[in-house]
Formats: C-alpha cells, structure tokens, sequence
C-alpha cells in the first residue's frame, strides 16, 4: 500500500492526507507548530513486515521510513505506535494519542472526512491527520512526491542484499589457539565481564563471535556496532557511544545490558532457560520476546519454557499472531532470533569442550 499521490479536483481541495471528522475530535489540539515546540510527531500504524517492525531498537517497513523521512525535514523525532486494526488507530488519532495514521485507508472507511482520487489508483487511499491539524496535513502534502518511495524501496533492496549475503563463519567457532584452549585475544575481557553479568565467559565468547566473529570494527546492515554489536542507542544509554569500537568498552556495555535483561527475567527461575531468553531478546528485543510468551500462555503452553516460547517467536511473522490482541510489539523476523539462540549454544558447548 502505498501513500497516494494525488489529482485536482473542482470540488475538494487537492489532498494526499484525509482528515478524521471533525465531531470526531476530543482531545487537545495539536497542530505542526505544537509538534515542533515538542520536538516530537507520534504515529499510529499496523505492525507488519512492509509496514512498520523494530528490530535490534531500529524501525524499518515503508511506513515507518516514510514518515521518519518527513519527520527529520521537519526537526522532529518519531515515537511509532502499534494498532491491530483501523478502528483502532482512529480511535487513537481521535483521542490524541496518535497525531497521524501512518497507513493508507480507504476513502470509504469510517470517520473520514475527504480525501481525492489518484487518477492511477483504483480506490483513493492517504494516511490520515486530525482534522484540526491543518498545519500538518500542509506540510505533509508539499512534502510527499512519488519518487519517494523508489528511493525507499531501493535503500531497503540494498539492506536486504546485505543481511542475506552469506556470512564466513566456519563450521566450528573461530578459535586463537585451539592447542592451548585460546579462543580470543580478548578472553580476558571476556572473563572479566562475564563475572559482572552472572554469565560463563566461553558463554559470552560465544554470542561474540556470533555478533561479529571477534571484528571490533564490524558494522552489521542495521548499524549495530563493535565486538559485541551494540546499536548506536543501547551505546548511547550504556554510555558507551563514544568509544563503542573499543573492545573494552564495547564487552563491557554489553555485559551491562545482559545483567539488566537477566534481572528483566527474574520470573524465569531456571538458570539455564533464561539465557535463552536473555539471548532472544538482546536479537529481537525484550518486547517481542515477552509477547511470544503471552501467546505461548494464551495457547496453553508453558511460557518459562524456551522450547515452547520459540514455537510463537517463529509465529511472530505471522499476521495471525503477531495482530493477535495479546501482542504488543508486533512483526518480528522470528527465524533469525531463534537462530541466535540456537547457534549460540551450540558454539558455547563447543568452546566449553575446548577450553577450561
């Protein structure tokens, strides 16, 4: 789906954006100029994998660039909010939740007040806009152009082409000195910092070197950075952002961040089953890792059991379950974190058998 680029028309004015009614609206006015004081548009739209998901921290889907790409021309941050259908989201822009639906919706749906035909489109669809925020449907008009979306379109092509080229990994963990049960040169880092997380440090040793094979200078597709790939806003909040390619600094933030995810954990009283969840949600987030065990619940599994939460972490691709109304976080690339944890423990087994 696509936002609209739009025709003239005798009776309305020319408009890519629709307005919600205007006996619609309750809640306080925010209009552009508010948005810019505040420093911040707030966007509502439905998690999927060409519209809007996080990964690693990181936004991506046509939804969330497009809006993120009007945002920065105006001075503003994004904070991006997940709905499970249309009503919905309206629901939200009338309340003043929201300050835009960030998805194109039918003319005919309920509550809008206009929008005009693209003479190229079948049915006439825009993102949606208050109806008292005139300001902003403005400037969102003058600042969409169809060539907007190739240029997203070809940036997300080049991204896929890096996350999909094959990666050099040996068929066992890179070692130093197998002979000597060296597997690094930063293992004594790697001891030091497991001892402030709770973890083995061949465990570490292992999730190191499925994040960058030990590269301190490696830069994944989505950003994310160093030894132990930290994304630029974990690095920022670790305090880490400056020196982030510094394999001490770099271990030690993330060591930091496992230790707050270990104690995020602390209804998962088996010591082992938590690291796989401490694994899942350092790849995929802790939200969407709490929602496959809100659905592993709702399913009637046992949702402190990584065996069955990972059944719902693949489900989380799903649009039947990851619309279900007990998920919050919406759309994950399920296999890839699931992948995580699996090669993981598979290289900290090998590394344990190795090494003392």
């Amino acid at each position: 789906m696509l936002l609209c680029a739009c025709a003239p028309s005798q009776d309305k004015k020319t408009s890519t954006i629709f307005h919600a009614d205007e006996t619609e609206i309750s809640a306080e006015h925010y209009d552009l100029e508010e948005l810019q004081q505040n420093g911040e548009i707030i966007a509502v739209t439905i998690s999927g994998p060409d519209t809007y998901f996080e990964f690693r921290g990181q936004g991506f889907g046509l939804q969330y660039d497009l809006i993120s790409d009007f945002a920065q021309k105006q001075g503003l941050r994004v904070r991006m909010e997940i709905a499970h259908d249309t009503l919905e989201m309206l629901s939200m822009l009338d309340r003043g939740e929201a300050d835009i639906i960030a998805l194109p919706i039918p003319e005919q749906a309920e509550h809008v007040l206009c929008a005009i035909q693209d003479s190229t489109q079948t049915a006439p669809k825009g993102w949606i806009t208050r109806s008292n925020s005139t300001e902003l449907a403005e400037a969102l008009n003058k600042w969409f152009k169809p060539s907007i979306i190739q240029d997203i379109r070809d940036r997300q092509k080049k991204l896929l082409a890096r996350a999909k080229r094959p990666t050099k990994h040996q068929p066992r963990p890179k070692m130093r000195d197998a002979a000597h049960g060296v597997i690094s040169e930063y293992d004594d880092l790697l001891r030091r910092n497991a001892i402030l997380c709770g973890w083995d440090w061949r465990l570490l040793a292992a999730q190191c070197y499925q994040e960058s094979a030990f590269d301190p200078n490696a830069v994944s597709y989505v950003g994310a950075q160093g030894l132990m790939q930290l994304m630029p806003a974990t690095a920022s909040r670790l305090g880490a952002q400056d020196n982030v390619f510094d394999p001490s600094v770099n271990i030690n933030a993330a060591a930091r961040l496992i230790k707050e995810l270990n104690d995020k954990f602390d209804d998962i009283k088996s010591t082992d089953e938590r690291i796989n969840f401490i694994l899942a949600s350092y790849n995929g987030g802790i939200g969407h890792v709490r929602d496959a065990m809100a659905l592993t619940k709702k399913y009637g599994g046992n949702s402190a059991r990584w065996e069955e939460v990972e059944n719902y972490i693949l489900k989380l691709s799903n649009a039947t379950y990851y619309r279900d109304p007990v998920v919050k976080y919406g759309y994950l690339r399920g296999t890839e974190t699931a992948g995580y944890v699996r090669s993981i423990r598979s290289h900290w087994q090998y590394y344990k058998s190795v090494t003392r």
